[in-house]
């Protein structure tokens, strides 16, 4: 909020000067007033008036006429049931229109953040589900940068594990040698095609497998008596949750009994012990799929400053798991697994590492969040990961913890929601979700014919035009996917993302292209040279121009507000309010007239501080503005 600090601070003083009580700054606590009362800030006086022995009502008066006497900055009040709501003197508004209204004040020593996005898996190419981790990431690194603070963007790359051995092995068995080259298919997307092809096997084996046993035929003893536990669990249960829940018990164990899925743990296994051949293959298609993500992350406009392999953080992760043992705060049980006791913490026994010696995924996160504690001495980490794994996240803080580690505290998991097809989730292994390469084609496809329908570019050159249809397409896929909070389920629909008039990034573009289509042209009549450097304080604003500008000069607060709430769809909601009451503004007023060259400069400026105030906003979103559109 515009001036917080400092109106803060005056209504301090008043109230220290009228009633000789000091009240702590954080006690005095300032909203933006609602817009169907009079006001521009409120003051909640009900956690005040005890302070002050006095009621709400009364309180609200006392203060109220104590800030009056500081006409520069209150110029009336309004009391609405304890809540003081404060009308500020338009002056402290235009005394700002010249400001760097993008730069955000900082105030305190900055921290080192490492932020954690995309984490990928080297057995499928990039779908809708990591575009929206991607780009929540990404949006995250700027907007806490631009907070103040000292940003190292990283990612995890998961290289390794029994899901790689799953594409390995069903390429050894069907690819026949076909490669990248030789089909003139993206490398992420062929590794991609035999992860699924694994799972089409491995399903259809595990059926074989049940019946199977429904038929009597049992491989053991040992099968058969789990088989017969499980069939007696499935009888018993008395609820339906419970059924659903011991049949998928009876199906998992089916699955481990498939051929296919005993061979790819053999692999892994293999992997491990440093099998030549095996790493050899690893090797070969782990290349394809980075090649190939290369491309998607170039496509997105994303980077990264450090890239760690599960392939080499597993072993610090086991080293740790050493320690943790030797220290008595983990445990083995008799078949030789290890595992941490987290009953005292309200959660289980958490397994860290296998009965034949092979990692589990927290086994890697406890060495990269160690290696990264070495490389970077971070004074927060954030993992942006989905909210289907905060029991993981949960259980990874807290086995620092118990090893004594002061950091795990500093240990963030940002929490986001899935993003659905229309179908109902996305299931890589079924082949049935939204590739990042294609969606990324088909929304600039989609935005290059509602430009071309509109007649946006028909004066364009081509190469300009093909720009131009890759920056509102890019534009409409990232803010859709930032705009809504985080922590909200979404629903992608590409259709609606580039509605120019629409809640969308091409409406916020096109905005700030008519601003700038506004500003040539005054540039073009050489009579408005002057109109960033004159001062508008005593310029008679009206109530639209006045919006505008406090809609502006809260920029710097926002970016705070969404750093430390840890969200871009603050951001992109505050971008798109600045540009629908610019357009209101636009849409009532004359920009350039030249019978009123004075008011001519200021909304000159005022559009000026508009575009950059846009600008700036989508730059922390990740996405690029057109001059022209």
């Amino acid at each position: 909020m515009f001036l917080e600090q400092e109106l803060k601070q005056k209504i301090k003083d008043a109230i220290q000067s009228e009633l000789n009580v000091a009240i702590p700054l954080p006690k005095i606590i300032l909203q933006p007033t609602k817009p169907e009362f009079k006001g521009d800030v409120t003051l909640l006086v009900f956690g005040l008036a005890p302070l002050l022995k006095l009621k709400p009502e009364e309180a609200c008066n006392t203060i109220g006429n104590a800030l009056l006497k500081e006409a520069d900055t209150f110029t009336e009040y309004e009391i609405v049931k304890g809540f003081l709501n404060l009308s500020l003197n338009r002056k402290l508004y235009l005394n700002k229109l010249n400001d760097s209204l993008t730069q955000v004040a900082v105030n305190r020593q900055a921290k080192h953040v490492v932020i954690e996005y995309s984490s990928p898996n080297t057995n499928k190419p990039l779908h809708l589900g990591h575009m929206r981790n991607i780009l929540l990431g990404y949006a995250l690194t700027r907007i806490v940068a631009a907070a103040g603070d000292k940003v190292s963007k990283v990612n995890i790359v998961n290289d390794r594990g029994i899901h790689i051995c799953k594409s390995m092995l069903a390429w050894q068995r069907y690819g026949n040698g076909e490669t990248p080259e030789s089909t003139g298919t993206k490398g992420d997307k062929l590794v991609g095609k035999y992860y699924v092809a694994f799972d089409k096997v491995y399903q259809q084996e595990a059926m074989d497998v049940l019946k199977r046993w429904n038929e009597g035929a049992f491989t053991s003893v040992e099968i058969k008596a789990k088989y017969d536990a499980l069939q007696l669990k499935i009888a018993k249960a008395e609820k339906q949750e419970a059924k659903d829940k011991a049949e998928g018990e009876l199906k998992e164990f089916a699955k481990a009994e498939t051929i296919i899925f005993k061979e790819a743990q053999q692999m892994l296994r293999n992997w491990e012990a440093g099998d030549s051949e095996v790493k050899a293959l690893w090797k070969k298609m782990n290349g394809w799929v980075y090649d190939g993500m290369d491309v998607t992350y170039q496509a997105l406009g994303v980077e990264f400053d450090k890239i760690y392999y599960e392939s080499d953080t597993y072993l610090y992760g086991k080293k740790i798991v050493e320690e943790g043992l030797a220290k008595n705060v983990f445990y083995k049980k008799d078949d030789g697994s290890v595992w941490v006791d987290l009953t005292d913490e309200k959660l289980d026994q958490k397994l860290l590492l296998r009965s034949d010696g092979t990692s589990v995924y927290i086994t890697q996160d406890l060495g990269t969040a160690m290696l990264r504690q070495q490389d970077f001495h971070f004074d927060k980490m954030i993992y942006v990961v989905g909210n289907e794994q905060e029991y993981h996240f949960k259980v990874l803080r807290l086995v620092f913890k118990k090893l004594g580690y002061a950091w795990w505290e500093n240990m963030i998991h940002f929490s986001y929601n899935m993003v659905d097809l229309t179908s109902g989730r996305m299931k890589s292994r079924e082949g049935t979700v939204v590739d990042a390469d294609d969606l990324v084609e088909e929304t600039i496809k989609a935005a290059a014919e509602v430009t071309k329908q509109l007649g946006k570019t028909n004066d364009m050159p081509e190469a300009e035009a093909l720009q131009l249809y890759h920056t509102i397409g890019m534009g409409a896929l990232k803010f859709y996917l930032l705009k809504v909070d985080p922590e909200k389920r979404m629903l992608f629909d590409p259709t609606e993302s580039i509605d120019i008039n629409g809640f969308t990034g091409p409406f916020v573009q096109y905005s700030y292209a008519r601003i700038k289509s506004v500003l040539r042209k005054a540039a073009m009549d050489n009579v408005y040279n002057e109109y960033e450097n004159k001062n508008y304080t005593s310029y008679q604003a009206d109530k639209k121009e006045i919006a505008l500008l406090k809609t502006l000069v809260d920029y710097a607060s926002i970016v705070q507000q969404a750093s430390e709430k840890l969200s871009p769809a603050i951001i992109a909601n505050y971008a798109y309010e600045v540009a629908k009451t610019y357009n209101q503004f636009y849409h009532d007023h004359v920009v350039i007239d030249h019978t009123q060259i004075e008011t001519s400069e200021f909304r000159l400026q005022l559009s000026n501080q508009t575009a950059h105030v846009l600008k700036s906003a989508f730059y922390l979103l990740g996405i690029d503005m057109p001059e022209r559109m």
